[in-house]
C-alpha cells in the first residue's frame, strides 16, 4: 500500500499529537485532523472524510473506540486503536467492524507504517464483502468466516495475509462462488479431516 492517505488523529496527550503530525508526513501521508477529545475527533472527521483514523481509546467526554462507532455510521472508514496497554475488554469492544487495528504505546514507525498498510489491506477485503453481502449483518458474518479460512491458508501453506487472500479469491473467480462460499468450503474441509473424537468415558456404574 503506497498511496498517501488523509489520516484524522485523536489523543489528549500534546507529545502524541506532535508525534502524528511529523511522523505520519514522513511515511508519504497528509494528517487532515488532530483531536483532544472523542467528540471532536466524530466532527472534524464528518468535516474531513478522512481515509483512515488512528485514534487513542483513553479520552476525555468519548472514549476512542465509542468515537468511532460514531464515525462509522456516517459513512465506512477504518480505524487504529492506540493504547497504553493490552487490555481484553477493549478488544472485545473493538471487534467492529471499523476497528480494523490495534497497536500499544509507545507506537514506533516500525510498528505504524505495516499497520497502516494491512488496516487499509483489510478495510479493502471488507470493502468487497459488502459488495458481496446483501446487508451489514451478512458481511460481518461473511468477513468472520474469511479471516478464519485465511488463517488456515496462512498455516497449512505458509503464506502470508496477502497471498493467502489472493489466494481465496482465485479459487472463488476459478468456481465462480463468493468468497464467503470459498471460505467456508475450505472450513468444511479442514474439520472434516480432523481425527474423530474419541468418546467421553461414561460415569457409574458398568
Amino acid at each position: 500500500m503506497n498511496r498517501s492517505l488523509r489520516i484524522a488523529v485523536a489523543d489528549d496527550e500534546p507529545d502524541m499529537q506532535e508525534y502524528y503530525r511529523t511522523i505520519l508526513p514522513q511515511l508519504g501521508h497528509v494528517v487532515v485532523a488532530v483531536a483532544e477529545t472523542g467528540r471532536a475527533l466524530v466532527e472534524k472527521c464528518r468535516e474531513q472524510h478522512p481515509d483512515l483514523v488512528i485514534t487513542d481509546i483513553k479520552m476525555p467526554d468519548m472514549d476512542g473506540i465509542n468515537a468511532a462507532s460514531r464515525i462509522y455510521r456516517d459513512g465506512p472508514i477504518p480505524v487504529i486503536l492506540i493504547s497504553a496497554h493490552i487490555d481484553p475488554e477493549y478488544l472485545r469492544r473493538a471487534e467492529g467492524d471499523h476497528i480494523l487495528g490495534y497497536l500499544v504505546k509507545p507506537i514506533k514507525q516500525a510498528d505504524l507504517e505495516p499497520a497502516i498498510s494491512l488496516v487499509m489491506f483489510r478495510f479493502e477485503q471488507y470493502q468487497t464483502l459488502r459488495g458481496e453481502a446483501n446487508d451489514l449483518k451478512q458481511a460481518l458474518e461473511d468477513r468472520k468466516v474469511i479471516e478464519k479460512a485465511k488463517g488456515l491458508l496462512m498455516n497449512k501453506a505458509s503464506l502470508d495475509e496477502s497471498e493467502a487472500f489472493r489466494r481465496l479469491q482465485k479459487l472463488a473467480s476459478d468456481r465462480n462462488k463468493k468468497l464467503a462460499e470459498i471460505a467456508r468450503m475450505l472450513l468444511t474441509a479442514e474439520e472434516a479431516l480432523q481425527p474423530p473424537t474419541p468418546p467421553k468415558p461414561r460415569v457409574g456404574r458398568p
